[in-house]
């Protein structure tokens, strides 16, 4: 998606560590307007007539997945990341490691809201080893839900985490691929 990398080239920035930061505009002040433009683009390449809920990950992602979500006129589920006294019942869960705190993390699900024969999109800003990505497939496989895909604005191609889940046959769509990033330059991978 060209207005996307637009975006990342002009207003990303690349920190030690390999870390991209985008929060100028994806994920800690939010440009709506952008955000449903990549909507929009998964629409091209989901059938959004199958799904049924929108599923992302504590925190950053919620900003996304709730446009999805608005646009197709879906509801929108995050996994929190810890358990709080007004979830009742039973919990799907999956332990992640998390590239961005450098710590465990479990990614919770109440089974009041995720159950069999849902037809589910993950939704995520940001995708880097894509460790979130296959807790929360593991979370719809936990539920006996159907995975239709994997929605991504931005996926950090060189370490593999993409790579990885569409090996492993995981339908995953990334608007925009970062091959290499340095201090002066970000280059994407080409479609």
């Amino acid at each position: 998606m060209q207005e996307l990398k637009d975006r990342i080239a002009k207003e990303g920035k690349v920190l030690p560590g390999n870390i991209i930061k985008v929060d100028g505009f994806l994920n800690h002040r939010v440009d709506t307007e952008l955000l449903d433009h990549i909507a929009e683009e998964f629409g091209h390449h989901f059938n959004m007539d199958d799904v049924t809920v929108i599923l992302t990950a504590e925190a950053s992602g919620i900003a996304l997945a709730t446009i999805v979500a608005r646009h197709f006129h879906k509801p929108m589920i995050f996994a929190k990341k810890a358990k709080s006294d007004n979830i009742e019942g039973g919990l799907y869960q999956s332990d992640i490691f998390s590239y961005t705190y450098k710590k465990k993390v479990t990614l919770l699900v109440s089974k009041e809201w995720l159950h069999a024969g849902d037809k589910v999109l993950v939704v995520d800003d940001f995708m880097a080893n894509g460790e979130a990505m296959r807790g929360l497939c593991e979370i719809v496989e936990k539920a006996g839900a159907e995975l239709v895909g994997i929605g991504c604005a931005v996926e950090k191609g060189f370490q593999g985490g993409g790579d990885r889940l569409r090996e492993a046959g995981v339908n995953l769509k990334s608007l925009a691929i970062i091959e290499s990033a340095g201090p002066d330059s970000i280059v994407f991978r080409e479609n």
